[in-house]
């Protein structure tokens, strides 16, 4: 599945070799960096991030491309995020003279945003279940006895995603610990992912486990429904530095267990007259 994202940094068209040339040598260019560089440069310093912008003084189809941000493409608008991101990307990147018809520098996908658009698209499976006993036909399970439940193979207790874009490269990391399960007729105690049943398995005992106090008589097709989530934290890393937590996911589902009742008739004896 792909998935596609804005750069929270970016090169912009600037000036054209012309006209930056013209508004270094008309003097305007002192008035405005007096007026809006809060960093304090003189003009000379400005020039020095041109390297030789003299060589394209005459050129109006050309073009110097310049560092741009916006937080607008930040998700969770984190500003001490941003202000991480837009730093460093200004500090590493200068103006970058480009000729009519060249190319444009590519956008470096900052490790945060890569991370966040490479989790959007992963599709977790939701979790299934085995479960024990399982009696007759029907394979039911049986009222008041501890049925163990496990979480099949099917059921990831860990995902892992790289993503690369340009030179940068994020993994997304979503760990789980335990199954989640709600019977509609019984209580679970669940700490872990269950212990498949085997006869060696019984005398261990597992870590996952329901009791129904109810059969299935009265749900339609005779199941009942138990609801299984899995709740996953994601954590992620980058090769630009970039780490950070995203916001938990859950699946969910819904498994149907056949739970019958063994009913005992106690009589006693009666003399013949």
């Amino acid at each position: 599945m792909a998935s596609s994202v804005h750069p929270v940094c970016w090169y912009e068209q600037g000036s054209s070799g012309k006209e930056l040339a013209e508004w270094f040598d008309s003097g305007q260019a002192a008035w405005d960096i007096r007026h809006f560089d809060a960093g304090g440069k003189t003009v000379e310093q400005h020039k020095e991030r041109y390297p030789d912008y003299e060589s394209h003084a005459d050129d109006t189809e050309g073009h110097w491309y310049g560092p741009a941000c916006s937080s607008e493409y930040l998700e969770y608008n984190d500003i001490e995020e941003y202000f991480a991101i837009s730093d460093k990307y200004f500090a590493e990147n200068g103006p970058v003279w480009v000729p009519a018809g060249g190319t444009p520098p590519d956008p470096v996908i900052d490790g945060a945003t890569l991370a966040r658009a490479a989790w959007d698209a992963v599709t977790i499976p939701t979790a299934t279940i085995g479960y024990n006993p399982t009696v007759g036909q029907s394979r039911a399970t049986i009222v008041g006895m501890d049925t163990w439940i496990w979480a099949t193979g099917d059921t990831p207790k860990e995902v892992r995603v790289t993503a690369t874009a340009g030179p940068v490269t994020a993994t997304i990391t979503a760990t789980a610990s335990r199954l989640t399960l709600q019977p509609k007729d019984g209580t679970a105690s669940c700490t872990s992912f269950g212990i498949p049943w085997t006869q060696d398995n019984d005398t261990k005992g597992t870590d996952c486990i329901i009791v129904f106090d109810r059969s299935s008589a009265h749900f339609k097709d005779n199941t009942t429904p138990v609801d299984v989530k899995v709740s996953y934290t994601i954590t992620y890393t980058a090769t630009d530095g970039a780490t950070g937590t995203m916001n938990t996911h859950t699946t969910t589902t819904t498994t149907n267990i056949p739970v019958a009742e063994i009913q005992t008739l106690n009589t006693r004896p009666t003399k013949e007259p």
